[in-house]
């Protein structure tokens, strides 16, 4: 589903991802960790399309199309879903009119009908239950006034309801409780553990890998992988921290 060679990409004329290599299968989660400044946010910018990050060499396939040369609508259109280790607010627009035309504009690139107002809040309703969402959030603006907990709540709701093929997820488990990193879990899995779909779990904790366990753990150093295992990998870093293979 992900193929991603000899990946290089800079910021401001700094070199971030040095000849990243990875190979996302459908039906797989994958862990990236790592130390701070490794470039595991990089990495999902770049997948995004976020502008100012400049890739320099190498080459990204997303079921066989050239990532790089798509424009981040097209990406999200595609299937990909990022999500962000610090959720932005949007102040005058209301998640269900976020989340509405988010959804809408999708379905029309894959020449589908537009959802109805009621069909569209029956569906909203719907998985913001499954997250404990209030439904009376989905009237507010985006994140506005939100905690941090209920800010990667509802972008779950989003992932839920734009149901994507491919989620890109940076440090989702930021700022979540017990509960709420439960919650988030949960969710994930609910939504992503399917034969079809994948999911990149960008993430320094071990802890949420306990609830979403991942087919495969890499490390990146200095902007490459340098290092990949599985859960017991994940495991060992929590105990050892990053030192050994910082070294």
């Amino acid at each position: 589903m992900l193929q991603i060679d000899n990946l290089h990409a800079e910021i401001d004329g700094k070199p971030i991802l040095k000849g990243l290599t990875l190979s996302v299968s459908a039906g797989e989660v994958h862990a990236i960790m790592g130390p701070n400044g490794a470039g595991k946010s990089t990495l999902g910018y770049v997948l995004g399309g976020r502008p100012g990050y400049e890739v320099t060499d190498g080459s990204v396939t997303f079921d066989g199309r050239d990532l790089l040369g798509m424009e981040p609508h097209e990406r999200a259109a595609a299937g990909l879903f990022l999500g962000f280790q610090y959720p932005v607010e949007i102040p005058g627009v209301s998640n269900v009119q976020f989340l509405r035309e988010s959804l809408n504009a999708q379905r029309a690139s894959r020449d589908e009908k537009p959802l109805s107002g009621g069909e569209f809040l029956k569906l909203a309703r719907a998985e913001a239950a499954k997250l404990d969402i209030n439904a009376e959030m989905l009237k507010r603006p985006v994140n506005v006034g939100f905690s941090g907990g209920e800010k990667k709540r509802n972008e779950m709701v989003q992932m839920g309801i734009i149901d994507p093929k491919l989620a890109i997820l940076d440090e989702t488990d930021s700022g979540l409780d017990i509960d709420a990193l439960r919650i988030v879990g949960e969710g994930i899995n609910r939504v992503m553990r399917r034969p079809d779909k994948a999911v990149v779990l960008i993430t320094h904790y071990e802890r949420l890998l306990e609830y979403v366990a991942p087919d495969f753990v890499h490390v990146l150093v200095d902007g490459r992988v340098v290092r990949s295992g599985d859960i017991e990998l994940a495991r060992e870093l929590e105990r050892e921290g990053y030192g050994a293979v910082s070294a």
